[in-house]
């Protein structure tokens, strides 16, 4: 949704923004992208230095599509490390259980 209002108010039409979009890609360093809480934004960032990606951003569908997209991708991914955290906790409790 944030990039999208940024797209609305003609920031990614000014050459200074996309350049400092540009040199937030230190970001996908290591050093520093054990930091992000949210690194799906890489790959958003990664999107952003495509000006078609950049222009289709203004179309509030497009935009609309993108969030749907990452909350699926989200949900998909919380329950798949659910049920992962499950079964390793599943596994350690049969090996406590076995080694008594």
């Amino acid at each position: 949704h944030f990039i999208s209002v940024l797209a609305q108010r003609g920031y990614f039409k000014d050459k200074a923004f996309v350049n400092y979009l540009k040199y937030l890609l230190y970001w996908k360093e290591p050093d520093y992208a054990k930091y992000l809480k949210y690194p799906q934004c890489l790959h958003m960032l990664e999107l952003l230095q495509y000006e078609h990606f950049r222009k289709e951003l203004v179309n509030a569908q497009c935009a609309k599509f993108i969030d749907e997209q990452q909350i699926l991708h989200w949900q998909h991914y919380s329950r798949k490390r659910m049920r992962l955290q499950q079964a390793l906790a599943e596994q350690q409790q049969q090996n406590n259980t076995s080694v008594k």
